[in-house]
């Protein structure tokens, strides 16, 4: 079923996401009530500050073993801005959207979606493209 290693993997790239997200959150919250900022732009600057810490424990403790030491950091980087932009698109839109069509508050419709966003976009993505392991890596790591 469910390979011991791989749930391990998942909860410690959950613990990664806690901690990225809950920055990102309550800098948004800082943003907007304090500084008075649109939500949406509270939530592209907070989202990029969690993304860089998400970013740095995914890579070196999270998925260290699994992401080949010979991997460029730039071409992960460069893959992680890319999953990092479309996750803040999806979450500046879906609590946009939340909070105009069903006037639910953007603090509650920010914590709604980034529920799908985050397990259905960002950990897959992470997971299977940021950090892979090549095929060429398994072969090392197999003998």
């Amino acid at each position: 079923m469910f390979r011991k290693k791989s749930i391990f993997t998942f909860l410690k790239a959950q613990v990664a996401a806690f901690l990225g997200g809950s920055t990102d959150y309550c800098l948004m919250i800082l943003l907007t009530e304090v500084f008075k900022l649109h939500f949406t732009v509270s939530i592209l600057i907070s989202g990029t500050v969690g993304a860089i810490i998400n970013f740095n424990i995914n890579r070196l403790w999270v998925f260290k073993n699994q992401a080949s030491c010979s991997d460029q950091i730039n071409s992960q980087l460069l893959k992680f801005a890319l999953v990092v932009l479309g996750s803040i698109s999806l979450k500046s839109f879906g609590t946009l959207v939340l909070q105009k069509i069903f006037q639910i508050d953007y603090r509650i419709g920010r914590l709604i979606t980034d529920s799908f966003v985050s397990y259905g976009f960002n950990y897959p993505l992470i997971k299977y493209w940021v950090f892979r392991v090549n095929e060429k890596q398994k072969v090392i790591e197999s003998n």
